[in-house]
């Protein structure tokens, strides 16, 4: 067995460490196996303009995901097991594919689970010629050993930097520990890829790190962005988000069910002016996309 699966064996990808044995059919806290579950896959043209381009990006949406947030727009993949499953060759066949269809780059979406798979289905690819940079878009709740095995494999690191406190992370997303892991994961992924670089407006490596802001200050908007600045620099790429939505399980906590105000986005983007940053993309509020994947439609979508 190629030593990359061992990893399968005794599952430690993300900090949750389950331990369990994925090529007996043990599951863990993701419930993800020993195989690939593809939820979607497909020209996706909502995220940042570098990523997306005129040409969309192309996303992979694997199915299920090792953190349980309370608020997650993508539930239905994130919270399940839906999709269709591959191998390690058919994935790196939809990698072509994608390629084929114009897209700018391989936007590997809730990956963690599936690293081992992706390291494989990255080096067929690459040996059999494919030409685009490959993205690890993640929550950032990550073990920094598992960004090892991608290192000199990914391209563009597009991590989410969720909360900065403890508690919150622990009520709505499941992981207490989750600053913890994510200040670890970002470092390693700024160390193996540097500041983000655009050519011709599009990304081609590097870092961006994206922060959603939450009502009420949930989510701890000035102190994660001073952590960014103290250990990241302010020459760092930034994604501050104003699409959340109080969708999914938010009813039973008032101070979620809302969208935010535009007092609320305008503080965090007060600070990012005061703390220096050079490079933000921002969102209107009003036009703030969410994307609601139509599991009546065959991926690729």
């Amino acid at each position: 067995m190629d030593k990359m699966f061992l990893n399968l064996e005794k599952c430690e990808l993300c900090p949750r460490r389950c331990k369990v044995n994925r090529t007996k059919g043990e599951k863990g806290y993701c419930t993800v196996g020993d195989s690939i579950t593809i939820a979607h896959y497909g020209p996706h043209f909502g995220e940042e303009p570098p990523i997306s381009g005129a040409g969309g990006s192309g996303n992979i949406f694997f199915a299920s995901c090792n953190l349980r947030c309370i608020y997650c727009q993508n539930y239905q993949i994130s919270h399940r097991m839906t999709g269709v499953e591959y191998s390690v060759e058919g994935l790196a066949d939809i990698f072509f594919s994608l390629q084929e269809q114009g897209v700018h780059n391989i936007n590997l979406v809730s990956p963690t689970p599936y690293v081992p798979f992706i390291v494989a289905a990255i080096r067929e690819a690459k040996r059999r010629g494919l030409a685009i940079p490959f993205l690890y878009n993640s929550n950032a709740y990550e073990n920094k050993e598992t960004i090892r095995l991608l290192d000199g494999l990914i391209d563009i690191y597009l991590p989410d930097f969720k909360y900065w406190n403890q508690k919150i992370g622990s009520h709505l997303s499941d992981a207490e520990d989750y600053p913890r892991w994510a200040k670890a994961a970002i470092m390693e992924m700024k160390a193996q890829v540097g500041n983000l670089i655009i050519e011709d407006g599009i990304a081609k490596r590097g870092l961006l790190v994206r922060h959603l802001v939450l009502p009420n200050n949930l989510a701890g908007s000035r102190e994660v962005m001073g952590w960014i600045r103290e250990n990241l620099g302010t020459e760092t790429f930034l994604s501050i988000m104003s699409q959340y939505f109080p969708i999914f399980r938010v009813s039973a906590y008032p101070m979620l069910n809302r969208r935010i105000t535009e007092q609320e986005y305008n503080n965090i983007l007060s600070t990012v002016t005061e703390y220096g940053f050079e490079n933000v993309y921002i969102q209107e509020l009003e036009s703030a996309p969410l994307f609601v994947p139509d599991f009546n439609r065959e991926a690729p979508f």
